[in-house]
């Protein structure tokens, strides 16, 4: 409304005879078409804002389409999300939210997500948790993903519960000493959890949660699948919170 109120003498006689007839731009002349152009310009350049409230309508459009992209990812990839019985479930495994977390515990902004996400699920005793190893910051990510998965497959998931708490703040380099010693505290046998490392299931855990990121359009840790929304980065608990109850209500 702003543009069409500030269109000038010029430009009206250029479209005042639209009213009979159709606009067509194709049949202006070189010269009416230079005349719209300097009057665009100039009002663009007397008005910038609009610029601004162009950019903030297509960066919604983007959103909302990619929102949209997100929903249908989510759907047609549910049972790999919801249901991967390599995956480990925390939290309320009966609550009436699912948060699923890929995660890379040498993640800066994991390790910032972490006391979020657990003070989240203690002010929320109805959010289910799911983890997605999701190693893709280099050996040391790697790992500890692998660490993580040992532990799951071969003590459980009280123990995977803590593993994880514990890679998350491991500072050293995942190497095997550090690892041995780091099942140690956790009541674990070393040699178990690092043959286990290796095992082909371990492996084969890893790569389909990449494939999976990669169908859902993730590529950085961490991200949340929060109901039909996909979250790639961090936010803080409140943020999340209100994310979990916009899911709760059902959209």
């Amino acid at each position: 409304m702003r543009f069409l109120r500030a269109v000038t003498p010029v430009l009206a006689a250029l479209l005042i005879p639209a009213v009979a007839a159709a606009f067509d731009p194709a049949a202006m002349t070189p010269a009416e078409r230079a005349a719209l152009r300097a009057e665009i310009r100039a009002y663009l350049l007397e008005n910038p804002e609009v610029m601004v409230e162009v950019f903030a309508e297509l960066d919604a459009r983007r959103a909302a389409a990619e929102a949209l992209d997100d929903a249908s990812r989510i759907a047609a990839e549910a049972g790999a999300l919801f249901d991967d019985p390599a995956s480990w479930v925390g939290g309320n495994p009966a609550g009436d939210v699912t948060i699923v977390e890929f995660i890379d515990y040498r993640c800066g902004y994991c390790r910032r997500a972490h006391p979020e996400m657990a003070a989240l699920i203690d002010d929320d005793r109805n959010i289910r948790v799911i983890v997605k190893e999701f190693p893709i910051l280099g050996p040391d990510s790697v790992a500890s993903s692998r660490f993580a998965i040992a532990v799951l497959n071969t003590a459980g998931p009280e123990a995977y519960g803590r593993a994880n708490a514990a890679l998350i703040a491991l500072k050293p380099p995942a190497t095997p000493e550090v690892l041995s010693a780091l099942a140690v505290e956790l009541g674990l046998d070393p040699g178990t959890i690092l043959t286990a490392m290796d095992a082909p299931e371990v492996t084969a855990t890893i790569e389909r949660n990449r494939a999976l990121a990669t169908r859902l359009g993730i590529s950085g840790t961490p991200s949340f699948v929060i109901g039909d929304v996909v979250l790639r980065g961090f936010l803080p608990r409140d943020a999340m919170a209100e994310i979990v109850a916009d899911a709760r209500a059902g959209g």
